[in-house]
Formats: C-alpha cells, structure tokens, sequence
C-alpha cells in the first residue's frame, strides 16, 4: 500500500521522494500537501478517500526494455572536482543508477522489483520491471543557457519551507505540485526572504570554488565541471536574484533532505525538471 501510495502521488507531482516501498517523513508530508491542494482533511494518513484513489492504480508496475542509446549515457563520472573538471561529461555511473532515476527510485527497490534476475549484467534488449510513472528521459534534456520566459506561468510562486524541507509550486493560492530538497546548511543556510528567478539553464556547467561553497565569496582557486546527470548541480540550475544562490538538482538523490546544501535549494533532477518547466524568468521564490 505504501508502494502503491509513492507511485500516486508522483504521479501527481506530489513527490515522495525516490520511491523505495517504506513509509517516511517525505511521503506523509507529499501526502498532507496533496490532500491540501485536493480540498480534503490533510491527516497525512490513508483515509477512505485516498485508498479509494489508490485501488485506480494500474497497472502499478510496466516493463522498461532497454535500448544501445540507455548505455550511452552511462561512463566515467569522477568524484572530485579536480578529475571532474577533466572530462567531457557527468553521465550516470552504472545502467542501475540510470534505471533508478528515470523511474524516480532507490536502486535497492529496483533491485526487489527484478529478483528473478541478475542485475549486473543487463544488456540492451533485457527487459526489467519498473513503477508506473512518467520517465525523467535525459536523453529529452538538451543544454539551455536560459529557457524562454513563458507568461502562461507568471502567476505562480515557489515556497520553499526550510523547516519542513518542502518546496511547493503554487499557483494563486493554491498548491499545484510539491517536492523534497535539501535547503542549504547550518554554515550556509539558504537565504531567507522573497526573491526571483533570473534564470533556467538546463544541463549547466557548474564552476565548483571551494571558497564560493563554504563562504559565499568567489576565488581564481576553481574547476569547471561539464553537464551531464552527475554534474554536482544536476540537469538544471534556477538562478535566483541572490548571488551564487539557486534551486537546482543533484548528482545523488540518495542523499536529498538528508545533508547538507551550500546555500542552495536541491532537489532530484526528475523533480527540479518538472520544476524547471511550471514556473519562469520572474517567478516569485519565498524562502522561510
């Protein structure tokens, strides 16, 4: 029921956090949030309601085959910067950690989900079996230096609850999706205050200073670190009218509400993607 309960909500942009079958504190708040934003009692429990929506599911699970173009996008993504900065893209590190985050999972689950098989040797053409939601497709993900500014969506605003490490997109006064992040840290916390987007760049370069992340300020001490899944700062970086400051994604989503951010606003890059395309050049963004 948990199960069935992280794939309804995501598939509602309610994000539980990667979908792994146990209850957590991320999938209780989603699920406040979607009762909220539905005109129901947020008990963040399973009422009637909910289960009835529940039970609509179907199928729960789709197979996923794989093709030659997937392993493209799995190589070489070192762990320090300076090694980072050497090569010419952060792909995914294993066809497993590929799965895992095109279907919004923990590969442990993935892993459960396809017991019959050995998950070391999967090969184009071998067919695994996957939660039914909607793929993050990287292969859809082209670099951007900013996304043009749509007014369809200039009345929407994100809150980001530092506290409750939420951040909701919201439309007029009503909440219309909800994510997990990981709000900056105790050294540097992110900005408290009303700001807004200046800019959406998808498959950025990130300039990684050690200076920069642990004290806000720039200097020539830096590494240049391509795009890519495993970039430091994921698929997407949402600058903000705060210097050095954005919501972006991630290069780990394991770790997502868990440690530490330096100032900024992180999420998974199948969540930040979504936010990425609901709001625009402008946008409102609350932090408090």
């Amino acid at each position: 029921m948990v199960t069935r309960l992280e794939i309804f909500l995501d598939q509602h942009s309610f994000s539980p956090g990667k979908i792994d079958g146990h209850w957590g504190d991320f999938c209780a708040k989603a699920l406040q949030r979607y009762q909220l934003a539905h005109g129901q009692q947020t008990t963040s429990q399973l009422d009637p309601a909910i289960q009835r929506e529940l039970t609509e599911i179907s199928p729960l699970y789709i197979n996923y085959q794989l093709n030659a173009d997937d392993f493209r996008h799995v190589g070489k993504a070192p762990r320090r910067p300076a090694e980072q900065a050497r090569v010419k893209s952060m792909p995914y590190r294993s066809i497993m950690d590929f799965v895992a985050e095109r279907y919004h999972s923990d590969e442990t689950f993935i892993r459960k989900l396809n017991s019959d098989r050995n998950m070391k040797t999967l090969k184009p053409g071998d067919t695994i079996r996957v939660p039914n939601v909607t793929p993050f497709q990287i292969e859809n993900i082209h670099p951007i230096e900013n996304l043009p500014i749509n007014p369809a969506l200039a009345s929407r605003t994100i809150k980001v609850d530092t506290r409750a490490r939420m951040l909701d997109v919201v439309d007029g006064d009503k909440i219309i999706s909800s994510y997990p992040v990981t709000p900056g840290s105790k050294q540097l916390p992110a900005p408290i205050g009303t700001w807004k987007i200046v800019r959406i760049t998808l498959m950025p370069w990130f300039r990684w200073d050690k200076e920069m992340l642990n004290h806000g300020k720039r200097s020539s001490n830096f590494h240049n670190i391509p795009p890519g899944s495993r970039n430091p700062v994921g698929i997407a970086w949402i600058g903000l009218d705060k210097k050095g400051i954005g919501i972006h994604g991630t290069d780990n989503p394991d770790m997502i509400g868990r440690s530490a951010s330096h100032g900024c606003i992180r999420l998974a890059n199948w969540d930040v993607n979504r936010v990425a395309n609901a709001v625009t050049d402008g946008t409102a963004v609350q932090i408090f």
